[in-house]
């Protein structure tokens, strides 16, 4: 094996046991900081050491080795957590087995709950959402600063800013490393579930740039969903995230045109749908519904995609059904940006009257003042009324808002469809 092959099967495997690695360690030690950066000198041992001796055939349980000890040592020079260093030393020194054996062992009791509370010390409501979000990505996800900082159109040192500072706020808050209390679950469970499908949102539609989507970031989240499941598997809320992420993801393909253009939903190509992510989906929904009497509001997301999922063509989608579950959310959790988005589901199901009606009646809400897809929601039904100038100018205003070039492009071009009186009817409902 060359040492590019390597470094290459060095940053597979860290993808993979990053995440697992900082929970033990933070189990240990008591500090994400202090737990990431022993990893990290872990890696960079496998950097100096692999391209000579070859990667172990272990590799996960070889870095968990070697940053273990490099915690003891530190626990020992620094005496902290006198309890712990002599629990750790018991445990770990006394025996004369190899690393790999020595660990894979300690690994497997506790794997499970170390993931578990490495999720929820992350998305601890004590940080800001930007900072949840982050720090998510580098300990969950195995993702660089510059990956993160490049995902989300930051600058690098901001992004390592909010971690460095993610991280002490954790140290100084003295923010336990455990599962929470089933007294308080639910709502520190919100708060994961908010950060995961923060993360797969800017992939699904990107918040600003030249590209439309970002597939990378939907699959992070999709994968960390899917761990999150297996560890809470009663949830309905967990089960429903990851139904509705399931089934949004098998768009991406069709989503985007052959120059990188926005194919929106009722313009695309469903043959280009990876119908295995639908059925997954659909799997993950069935899940949630059979474990709650009521449906939360990740569910009702998940059944409203999956109203799209299932028709075969647009003309087939059911339209009333899909208003209905809007409605039903928007009592759940009410929102201007829930009710635009029912506005246009009674728009298809009731014609373009009743939708405009809806839309015309958010124009007061300041929260979406400079929200560029409430007049590109106008403009879709005052085309459909024949309006075309009034279409127009609403489009136009949609374009000077949004952030994404791609988006901004697309928009001027229906705006200057309009402008020519061409009716352009589809529109994306916003899911």
């Amino acid at each position: 094996m060359t040492a590019s092959d390597t470094h290459r099967a060095i940053d597979a495997v860290w993808r993979i046991e990053s995440a697992r690695l900082i929970a033990g360690l933070t189990r240990i030690v008591g500090d994400v900081g202090v737990a990431e950066d022993l990893a990290q000198d872990a890696l960079v041992a496998a950097l100096e050491r692999w391209p000579e001796t070859g990667v172990p055939d272990n590799p996960g349980a070889w870095l968990m080795a070697t940053a273990k000890h490099r915690a003891i040592d530190q626990l020992r020079r620094s005496k902290l957590v006198e309890r712990k260093h002599q629990a750790l030393g018991h445990e770990l020194d006394a025996r004369q087995t190899s690393p790999e054996a020595d660990l894979a062992a300690a690994l497997d009791d506790d794997i499970g709950d170390d993931l578990l509370r490495l999720v929820f010390t992350a998305c601890h409501p004590v940080l800001s959402a930007d900072a949840r979000v982050a720090l998510t990505l580098r300990v969950l996800g195995g993702l660089t600063t510059d990956e993160i900082a490049r995902a989300f159109l930051v600058p690098e040192p901001t992004i390592a800013q909010r971690i460095v500072r993610a991280k002490r706020l954790l140290a100084e808050r003295r923010v336990p490393f455990e599962v929470p209390r089933t007294a308080e679950l639910a709502s520190r469970l919100s708060s994961v579930l908010e950060v995961l499908y923060c993360i797969f949102n800017e992939g699904y539609t990107a918040t600003a740039g030249a590209d439309w989507v970002r597939p990378a970031l939907c699959e992070d989240a999709l994968r960390l969903g899917r761990i999150l499941a297996g560890l809470m598997p009663n949830e309905p809320e967990v089960h429903g995230l990851v139904a509705l992420m399931e089934i949004q993801a098998s768009r991406l393909r069709a989503r985007v045109g052959p120059s990188g253009q926005p194919v929106l939903l009722l313009d695309q190509d469903r043959g280009r749908w990876d119908h295995v992510l639908i059925r997954r989906g659909l799997a993950a929904l069935e899940r949630a519904e059979s474990l709650g009497d009521t449906p939360g509001s990740y569910t009702l997301q998940a059944a409203i995609a999956a109203g799209h999922a299932r028709a075969r063509t647009p003309a087939e989608t059911d339209w009333v059904r899909i208003a209905a579950l809007y409605a039903a959310l928007a009592q759940l959790a009410p929102s201007p940006i829930v009710e635009l988005n029912r506005a246009v589901a009674v728009g298809m199901a009731f014609g373009p009257e009743a939708g405009l009606d809806l839309v015309d009646g958010l124009a007061t809400e300041a929260s979406l003042d400079e929200y560029h897809l409430l007049p590109a929601v106008r403009a879709d039904f005052l085309a459909k009324l024949g309006r075309f100038e009034e279409a127009r100018a609403a489009l136009e205003r949609s374009a000077s808002l949004t952030r994404n070039a791609r988006e901004r492009e697309l928009l001027l071009e229906r705006a200057a469809a309009f402008a020519r009186g061409a009716s352009e009817t589809s529109k994306e409902p916003v899911p």
